[in-house]
């Protein structure tokens, strides 16, 4: 009888520790313009290879390259430019009011920038995205959507639409087509495909999409969502946000050490795309590709983004405790803005100076919001929507036992 050696379980190891240098060789990066371009009703298995490739358009230098170069004018590249900034800028003044004890919780998207500026380019008005709590740069990218709205969300005050039912950064707009963000992770996911099937099932013109991290596709919904959009060929654009990093978790946890989360979507009969989500241009490209797609009852397409995630999870995390503190500098996919800056300048439609202009635009845009904002409160002084309010808008006709607790509660 052959006699074997004890088993091993094997558990996956990040590339880099604090106090190491991370080594991002296990990242398969493919050159700037070297990735096919298929046509869009092409089939799912024939995509196999663009879900372990890396679909990308700006080089080294600048230049866009290669058959994903999409056609955008000067004037819609400033504009993303200008939303990227703007996501920025925003993010970095609510870390600060945060730590000023103004609103209680806040995630920054620093580094992924593109995805969501992008992203929104592909979109029509009508389609619905399910987003986790890292998209914020869909809505700052749209020009409907006041930054005092979102901040006062964001600090539960008088001015909050939403009254302060939800918590920070879980923001909802329907008008916008932003679902309500959800704490559950992963509901979402199989919340679009649903809300994709029924557009459908109307006849309507509509698509959805749906928005998961890299961590958040071990959950089970990752695998019905899938399931259901393959089966039904709902008109869904399946996003896979891999930016390496769960809340503490390196990408490997949830499988994709020895694979990509592209490849799951094709393993499920799913046209797939692998993306450098750093990269404006084959951001827009990937989601252009993938809306066309979808619109032409073709089916739906999941992408995987490959993005690095620069900054804690959250306000309530350190990330010097399981990383090296140097990542986001070594990252070799680089940093979007720049990315598109420096593209910009290369065809002669931006400078320095504009940039330094415009960020101060920006930081004026911002402060200007914020102070609005606060004009209805904060964290700090107490001004929130009234205890009374929980009871509005849950029913048209108030039940009785409603109106007894609401006496019983003296408001």
């Amino acid at each position: 009888m052959t006699e074997h050696q004890a088993l091993r379980l094997h558990v996956p190891e990040p590339s880099g520790r604090p106090g190491c240098e991370t080594d991002f060789s296990y990242l398969k990066v493919s050159p700037a313009g070297a990735v096919r371009k298929p046509p869009v009703d092409t089939s799912a298995v024939d995509t196999q290879d663009l879900a372990f490739g890396l679909i990308r358009v700006l080089d080294e230098s600048g230049n866009a390259v290669g058959p994903w170069k999409p056609d955008l004018d000067a004037t819609r590249l400033r504009k993303g430019l200008r939303a990227m900034m703007k996501t920025r800028t925003f993010d970095a003044r609510m870390l600060i009011a945060q730590r000023q004890k103004k609103l209680s919780f806040y995630m920054q998207s620093l580094g992924e920038e593109a995805i969501g500026s992008a992203h929104s380019f592909a979109l029509q008005d009508g389609d619905m995205c399910f987003p986790t709590y890292r998209q914020q740069s869909l809505l700052l990218s749209r020009d409907d959507i006041a930054m005092e709205e979102l901040i006062c969300q964001l600090m539960s005050n008088s001015g909050d639409p939403l009254k302060g039912r939800q918590l920070p950064v879980m923001y909802s707009y329907k008008r916008a087509g932003f679902f309500t963000i959800s704490g559950n992770l992963a509901t979402q996911f199989i919340q679009a495909v649903g809300w994709a099937m029924a557009s459908a099932i109307k006849g309507d013109t509509k698509i959805a999409s749906a928005w998961i991290g890299d961590g958040a596709t071990a959950e089970a919904d990752f695998d019905t969502a899938l399931t259901f959009a393959h089966v039904y060929r709902a008109p869904v654009i399946l996003n896979v946000v891999n930016n390496q990093w769960a809340i503490s978790t390196f990408q490997a946890i949830a499988g994709g050490e020895s694979t990509t989360f592209a490849a799951r979507g094709v393993g499920c009969g799913i046209a797939s795309l692998r993306v450098d989500g750093n990269d404006f241009l084959a951001v827009y490209a990937a989601s252009q590709w993938a809306a066309e797609r979808a619109r032409s009852n073709l089916g739906p397409t999941l992408i995987e983004w490959v993005t690095y995630r620069a900054g804690p999870h959250s306000t309530s995390d350190d990330p010097s405790k399981y990383r090296p503190a140097d990542d986001w500098q070594r990252f070799p996919l680089g940093d979007p803005i720049a990315r598109l800056k420096q593209h910009l300048i290369a065809i002669g439609e931006w400078s320095e100076a504009q940039h330094g202009q415009v960020q101060k635009e920006l930081d004026a845009e911002v402060a200007a919001a914020q102070k609005k904002a606060e004009s209805f409160g904060t964290l700090l002084d107490g001004h929130i929507p009234s205890a009374a309010s929980i009871f509005d808008d849950v029913y048209k006709d108030m039940p009785s036992h409603l109106r007894r607790q609401r006496q019983q509660l003296g408001v």
